[in-house]
């Protein structure tokens, strides 16, 4: 082989190198930067959506309740506005889940019987929301400096290629949980299916989505579930209809709206 050979065989090695170099790191993510994509995924400037969440007992029975949703996003902070409207003892129940700079959250709840709206205070993020399986914690985002993370592998669910994460509060964050395993959507960056540890890294709760769909060109978890293993307690959440980027006001999703029922 003639020197000019053995120079230009030498350089496609190199050239080899650096490309797989280039694949190998453009694929590699920490979880802290996984956990930023999945938080910062977008999610329209605001949505409007009519849903049922159906409670399932230990014992297979059944309760359906029906309910609208009106979410605005503004500098970063989104306003959530949840109200029930069916059946007759529900009717009328608002949440309303307010995020504030500096990541402290607001959550009230209006209750229409007694025409009177309370704040839910950090002591009761632990507590169910309104009977279902999901916690006021459950209801609200957190920011992602509370938390450390580790990717610990990857698998698939379905055909969606995911990535698995860990989660854990640092010190000094409220939270009931001492744990949380997501598998996460590599393409759509949606956690499909979370296992939720209590702080004796005992298997407590597990979430996933049945079914995820793009809508007005959104990913968007179309059929949810939250599983409770300690009551052996289910809840469903279905979308019925979601509209992304309407025209709905701040004003739609205040704390004055919320008790005008």
């Amino acid at each position: 082989m003639t020197k000019v050979s053995v120079n230009i065989v030498q350089g496609m090695l190199v050239l080899s190198a650096i490309c797989l170099f280039s694949i190998a790191g453009a694929e590699e993510i920490t979880g802290r930067q996984l956990a930023q994509k999945v938080f910062d995924r977008d999610r329209g400037k605001n949505s409007v959506s009519t849903a049922q969440m159906v409670l399932v007992s230990k014992r297979g029975k059944k309760r359906i309740r029906h309910f609208t949703t009106k979410r605005i996003e503004e500098n970063g902070l989104e306003t959530q506005m949840t109200r029930f409207t069916a059946p007759a003892d529900i009717d009328g129940t608002g949440f309303l889940n307010v995020e504030k700079p500096g990541w402290e959250t607001e959550q009230f709840l209006y209750l229409p019987a007694l025409k009177r709206t309370r704040r839910i205070v950090s002591s009761q993020k632990d507590q169910r929301f309104v009977n279902s399986d999901f916690t006021y914690e459950d209801m609200e985002r957190h920011p992602v400096s509370d938390y450390t993370y580790k990717i610990t592998g990857s698998t698939k669910v379905g055909n969606m290629d995911c990535h698995i994460l860990e989660s854990r509060p640092k010190q000094g964050v409220e939270s009931q949980y001492g744990l949380t395993i997501s598998t996460i959507s590599k393409d759509a960056l949606v956690p499909v299916h979370v296992k939720f540890y209590d702080k004796k890294n005992k298997h407590i709760k597990t979430y996933n989505v049945l079914k995820l769909e793009q809508v007005q060109g959104i990913w968007t978890e179309i059929i949810i579930s939250m599983e409770d293993h300690k009551k052996n307690h289910k809840t469903y959440i279905k979308q019925d209809k979601i509209t992304y980027n309407t025209n709905i006001k701040t004003d739609d999703v205040s704390r004055k709206n919320l008790g005008n029922y």
